[in-house]
């Protein structure tokens, strides 16, 4: 079982909704310290404030940071503040796949992502003097499934299950003492489910996006969290969590290899 009481963690996405919480509930458990980033500048400098009057001065710090930009300037603060980062979870995202918004959701679910995974390896990684750590990269169930109306979310979702899986796997854990674990997210109740946020890749579908996730099980943004700590304590590198409906965490790593090896049918 992994830790959380005495290590530093860094949150993408970390001013509100699912972030923030991470935030607050791994200072709640003990973390050393822990590290917002994120654009909204009002909630994060409140978090931080709330949380230093909670926990002591300098127990929390919000960066501004818009992470398709800003990631090495975030990194380069965030180590010189605190000396080390033990756990990065990759909490950012954007589900709008509007004309006006979908090079932006791909920038900050697909490209960030792996850019924060790698900045994260780098310092992390026990063969280059690192003292190994965690990273924690968020999917969702629409990396598992299949739906018209989020063609584009779902391919950046799909993209971080898979990259996250491979780059996890057991033969880059033994050499580097990285651990990588995915977990999947279904409907949570933040928001990002607010309709003036959402957008299809045409307006006539935008009304049946709404539809279609209000017929999905929504969860409570706390029963998100501590599925996330379940999959943080006792999650291999590589392994995957369903994280929804208010139930609890549950590993689904067998069910994503099954279903690779079913697609990899007739390939070698």
């Amino acid at each position: 079982m992994y830790e959380i009481k005495d290590k530093v963690f860094l949150v993408t996405g970390g001013a509100s909704g699912i972030g923030a919480g991470i935030v607050r509930t791994v200072l709640d458990h003990g973390a050393k310290n822990v590290i917002a980033l994120d654009i909204d500048v009002v909630q994060g400098k409140a978090l931080e404030k709330e949380l230093n009057n909670k926990h002591g001065k300098n127990k929390a710090k919000f960066i501004e940071c818009d992470i398709t930009t800003q990631l090495q300037n975030a990194f380069d603060i965030a180590t010189k503040e605190y000396g080390y980062i033990d756990v990065v979870i990759n909490n950012a995202g954007i589900m709008n796949d509007s004309p006006r918004s979908y090079e932006k959701a791909i920038a900050v679910n697909v490209t960030a992502l792996i850019t924060s995974t790698l900045k994260a390896f780098e310092w992390m990684r026990k063969d280059q003097g690192g003292k190994g750590g965690t990273i924690i990269n968020i999917s969702s169930i629409v990396g598992l499934m299949q739906t018209p109306l989020l063609p584009i979310y779902s391919a950046t979702k799909s993209a971080v299950l898979q990259f996250s899986n491979c780059f996890g796997m057991e033969p880059n854990f033994q050499s580097f003492g990285v651990r990588v674990v995915t977990v999947c997210f279904g409907t949570t109740d933040t928001s990002l489910l607010d309709p003036r946020k959402l957008g299809g890749f045409i307006k006539d579908i935008d009304e049946n996006i709404t539809i279609g996730i209000n017929k999905l099980p929504l969860q409570s943004v706390q029963s998100a969290i501590e599925g996330l700590l379940t999959a943080y304590r006792n999650g291999n590198s590589g392994s995957t969590w369903l994280v929804t409906s208010n139930r609890p965490a549950e590993e689904i790593t067998e069910n994503v290899k099954n279903a690779y090896k079913t697609l990899s049918q007739g390939v070698f």
